[in-house]
């Protein structure tokens, strides 16, 4: 046994490209936030046609949620994630909760724009105010519940905006949650590695560029996750921004000129890359 394990390393070792085919690298191409604009679900399905992602996350109280529904009947074959959210944070458009929270609501009822201190919104996360962990578990079931009604094929939960990472009371309650409602997939329990651009990714053209040398850095045996925001450079998209994110349409824009570029899916071709969802994370 020891000399045909020693065999296998010797014949990936004298031939890498064989190597990398018989164990590929495994990608996740994760688009977040459908719902939040009607571009930005236009955007999230033809990154799924037409592109390399292979999983979407929506947001359950978002304005949009109705017609990210009715979109998502249209691609049954697409990993869905519920993507828990907490916070508002545009300034032109707000949604509220889906519960009875009453401290995670603002002033006028809505989300606080931001879970953690921001300095261009002083007082405005829900950090900063009296939020209680019974309010945090009745919007998340609240929003799991609905999101299995009306997307029964949902298969696993992700967190907005770092919602979900709110100290150990918050993450015990996700895990909990996860398990009683049979979505725990767990990428980084499960071996998973976050990946981002390499290099700058400011532009359009550097998105292009960085996302590229992401793909040339992924290496055979392992599973990565890689994580960005979708969206169409419309008037609409455009009036969508907060303090600090102006150039929100350019960017998501950038985002799936990227996802959809022929290149792109040649070069993950020809290095091998198999594109998986969340689902396939358990087999």
């Amino acid at each position: 046994m020891k000399k045909l394990f020693l065999a296998l390393a010797l014949l990936g070792a004298g031939c890498p490209t064989l190597f990398a085919q018989n164990n590929p690298p495994r990608l996740i191409v994760r688009g977040d936030d459908m719902g939040y604009a009607h571009s930005g679900n236009e955007a999230l399905v033809k990154c799924f046609r037409e592109g390399v992602q292979t999983s979407i996350e929506v947001i359950v109280p978002s304005p949009w949620f109705p017609e990210a529904v009715k979109m998502l009947e249209t691609i049954p074959n697409v990993d869905v994630g519920i993507h828990l959210a907490l916070t508002s944070e545009w300034d032109n458009v707000k949604w509220r909760p889906v519960s009875d929270c009453p401290s995670l609501r603002d002033p006028d009822g809505y989300f606080y724009p931001m879970v953690y201190p921001n300095k261009n919104y002083p007082k405005r996360s829900i950090v900063e105010n009296d939020w209680k962990l019974a309010d945090i578990e009745k919007e998340f079931r609240a929003q799991i519940e609905l999101a299995l009604k009306k997307i029964p094929r949902i298969s696993h939960i992700s967190g907005h905006m770092g919602c979900t990472n709110m100290g150990t009371e918050v993450k015990e309650l996700v895990k909990r949650l996860t398990k009683e409602y049979n979505l725990d997939i767990d990428p980084a329990g499960l071996g998973v590695v976050g990946v981002g651009y390499v290099g700058p990714h400011a532009t359009p053209a550097e998105k292009l560029q960085s996302f590229r040398k992401m793909l040339e850095s992924l290496e055979p045996g392992k599973t990565y996750l890689f994580v960005d925001h979708p969206g169409l450079d419309t008037p609409e998209l455009r009036a969508i921004h907060h303090i600090g994110y102006e150039q929100v349409a350019m960017d998501r824009q950038g985002v799936t000129d990227t996802w959809t570029n022929p290149e792109i899916k040649a070069l993950i071709q020809s290095r091998g890359i198999r594109l998986i969802g969340y689902r396939d994370l358990k087999k």
